[in-house]
């Protein structure tokens, strides 16, 4: 079915566009809409009003447990002044949708809720309706209202129309209008309330349908079989070790890709462990024990100078005492609690896909190239999956589905096993990160000088790049191309990795950028190839960087014997990032005083607090975390016992919805900060289950966590899912020496690396 007989079909106004009218409408990460997407800057690729007055919109950013669905939507009610329960949000289906390119990266609400993209498009909408009412009601336009989907006269009330009424069976040529205007925040009704999540009565109830519910007529079930070692090559496969197994009914092989078809879940899943395939020797592994030396040793990298005040060493030969630190972070995974699962239906040129990819556009693309489609002939469908904030097992097993569907010619389900999901997920990036800093006679930070590695290998998968995750590699195609590059002065300031400290001042053709106040900086980061295919989770980049300049900024703070809060204050010149920090220390009722606190003792338990901040990507959203920790100095087990974060995302769309975000970042940190690490041997992943990769148990001690949110109504919204996961390690980390006196500088804080830091405190 086209979109616009769905349209037809449901009673809609549908408004007409032409492709040709799309002059530079470009999605985020600078990316165009793929071709064939809905043009942008067209009323109805946004918004249809029913015949019955329902609202229906259409958005690019998906639900993915986050509640953007309900904020979307409380936005379009809004807008459109109707009650929140006559909008109906249809998000990611590249049938019905606009290109949003991917929901990812904190970007959901600045996209749609600033001045473009579906806040523009309802605003447009609204002021087109009264306009249609003020030439049918002959009411100038300043002297209607509207209310409930109705435009009145405000001086007379039996002047009013509908606006299924107005729309009828007619049809516009409407582009955005850049100058509607938004309502202003003091005039909400809908939004900036804490308007409960729809989906939560069917989640609970188990009637949601997830991608793994997915049920089609004549639907197979298919499993992967994946290579024993990384570098590992298809030699042979016998496919006469599976013949006669009951509901066997392909053996598929594509270069490396080896999957089995069944007709049952069972059948799919001892058929490919049964089924013999002869590999190659893998390509080997360094150590994992000296793998940060590994990365500094490459010379094969690509590096990128983000500042760089050409006076950093000379400013630290004059300083009165410079500090150096280390941190180390592994690879992590997303290690979703269900392994992700997709289903596809392809049968001769054309394919159905359901996937809870977080990129349908792109997947439509690239499955295009899989199967040897035309993109048009791909649709793309979102269904949620298993929830990863980043690039889990989704793509991956969305192409496994596909290519085994069209091997058969038939609907066919993959879900992948706990070990296939975490060998060969996409990992978040492992960094390692030398800082440097001067300080002066009174204390007060002159230079700072940091450096990074961090490898990397595929990424999500673009219009193009189907190799970028393992499935697409093993079909044959290439992930994107790495290749080395020396470092050039920086053009201008860019801190969407947050590798920039937030005490920086970059100056930049006479202007100075950044929310610090020290102005000799240089930060030179080196990318090099990995060995394991990596991606975005959940504040990529940004977590790690912000651990290593939060607990930076901590032990500056303590050789100078400065308060933590104040300190931080002191070097800060931006203002929503210093209320941040204030508001987080007054909730927490912060005891003004150096840091680790005096009378320690060496052993038993020991409490202490600690504190960090960022201004996640520069300018997207600003957050501070109290954590309030107790060490068991015998054994090294850490427990969290307060967390009292501040947040700040411009206006708050909806607060209950922000509390979750701010609260289950907090606890996706701790778990991150506390156990996890993907390790390996000589040949493959060793961290492939509940066993061997450490994410917060069940029954764990749950800390108390208080949110405070500082609303911003006339600021641009900004993103909030990352905001407190970005701070928890370095948080967690000040606490513990302020609770100690030991300096943890490498992540996870296990019981070992917690004991090693006691026994090497002074």
């Amino acid at each position: 079915m086209k979109r616009r007989d769905f349209l037809k079909g449901s009673g809609a106004l549908i408004v007409s566009f032409t492709i040709g009218g799309e002059q530079a409408a470009r999605a985020q990460f600078g990316n165009a809409p793929a071709p064939g997407a809905p043009a942008t800057n067209q009323l109805d690729s946004w918004i249809a009003v029913g015949a019955d007055g329902s609202v229906t919109a259409y958005s690019g950013k998906e639900e993915l447990g986050q509640g953007i669905s309900t904020a979307q939507a409380q936005l379009v009610a809004e807008e459109l002044c109707v009650p929140f329960d006559r909008v109906k949000l249809i998000y990611c289906d590249t049938a019905l949708t606009p290109d949003q390119a991917y929901t990812s990266g904190s970007q959901s609400h600045p996209a749609n809720f600033n001045h473009a993209n579906l806040a523009l498009a309802a605003a447009t909408a609204r002021e087109a309706l009264v306009k249609l009412a003020s030439q049918r009601l002959g009411v100038d336009a300043d002297q209607l209202a509207v209310k409930d989907g109705v435009i009145a006269s405000k001086n007379d009330a039996a002047k009013k129309a509908g606006y299924g009424e107005l729309i009828g069976s007619k049809r516009f040529n409407l582009t955005l209008d850049r100058n509607a205007k938004r309502k202003p925040a003091p005039e909400w009704t809908v939004l900036g309330k804490p308007v409960p999540r729809p989906d939560l009565t069917a989640i609970v109830t188990a009637q949601f349908e997830y991608a793994h519910n997915v049920r089609l007529p004549g639907m197979l079930h298919g499993r992967v079989v994946r290579p024993p070692a990384v570098g590992a090559t298809v030699a042979s496969v016998e496919e006469d070790s599976v013949k006669g197994m009951p509901g066997v009914v392909k053996v598929v092989v594509r270069k490396n890709f080896v999957g089995v078809v069944a007709e049952k879940p069972w059948q799919a899943l001892q058929a490919a462990s049964k089924l013999k395939v002869n590999w190659s020797a893998g390509s080997g592994l360094p150590a994992n024990a000296d793998f940060f030396d590994y990365m500094r040793n490459d010379k094969q990298t690509r590096d990128n100078l983000m500042v760089n005040s050409k006076d950093v060493d000379q400013t630290l030969a004059r300083a009165a005492k410079v500090l150096k630190a280390t941190y180390r972070h592994p690879y992590q995974m997303h290690a979703s609690v269900g392994s992700s699962c997709a289903v596809a239906d392809v049968q001769g040129d054309r394919a159905t896909i359901y996937s809870p990819t977080q990129g349908v556009w792109y997947q439509r693309s690239t499955c295009a190239m899989l199967l040897g489609l035309k993109p048009e002939n791909v649709h793309v469908i979102f269904r949620r999956g298993s929830g990863c904030y980043g690039l889990n097992g989704a793509d991956t097993v969305t192409y496994d589905a596909a290519l085994l569907s069209q091997a058969v010619g038939k609907p066919v389900r993959v879900q992948l096993t706990r070990k296939e999901e975490m060998a060969w997920e996409n990992y978040g990036n492992a960094f390692l990160i030398d800082q440097r800093a001067g300080v002066d006679a009174r204390g007060n930070i002159v230079a700072w000088d940091h450096e990074s590695w961090s490898p990397g290998l595929g990424n999500r998968p673009g219009l193009g790049t189907p190799g970028n995750v393992i499935t697409g590699y093993l079909a044959g195609f290439q992930p994107d191309a790495f290749s080395p590059r020396a470092a050039v002065d920086p053009a201008g300031f860019n801190n969407n990795s947050n590798g920039v400290p937030s005490y920086l001042a970059a100056r930049f053709n006479g202007a100075i950028r950044g929310t610090g106040k020290v102005e000799s900086g240089r930060v030179l980061t080196h990318s090099l190839k990995s060995p394991f295919w990596t991606g975005p989770l959940r504040s990529p980049a940004r977590l790690q960087n912000t651990f290593a300049h939060e607990s930076f900024m901590d032990e500056i703070a303590a050789v100078v014997k400065a308060d933590p809060v104040e300190y931080r204050l002191r070097h800060l010149s931006h203002p929503r990032l210093s209320d941040v920090v204030s508001a987080a220390a007054k909730a927490a009722n912060w005891e003004a005083r150096p840091s680790p606190r005096t009378g320690l003792r060496r052993s038993g338990l020991s409490t202490g607090r600690g504190i960090a901040c960022v201004a996640y990507e520069g300018d997207n959203g600003y957050s501070a975390m109290v954590a309030e920790v107790e060490v068991n100095q015998d054994t090294g087990r850490i427990v969290v016992k307060r967390i009292v974060v501040a947040g700040d995302c411009g206006p708050i769309s909806n607060p209950d919805g922000l509390r979750n975000q701010m609260e289950g970042g907090a606890l996706q940190g701790m778990s991150r900060a506390l156990g996890e690490e993907v390790t390996w041997d000589a040949e493959k992943v060793t961290s492939v289950d509940w066993r061997t990769y450490h994410s917060l148990p069940l029954g764990f001690d749950v800390p108390k966590i208080e949110c405070v949110l500082l609303n911003r109504p006339h600021e641009e919204a900004n993103g909030a899912g990352e905001l407190s996961i970005t701070v928890v390690a370095a948080a967690i980390g000040n606490a513990v020496f302020d609770a100690t006196g030991a300096r943890l500088r490498q992540i996870p804080f296990t019981a070992e690396r917690v004991k090693e830091a006691l026994a090497a405190r002074s």
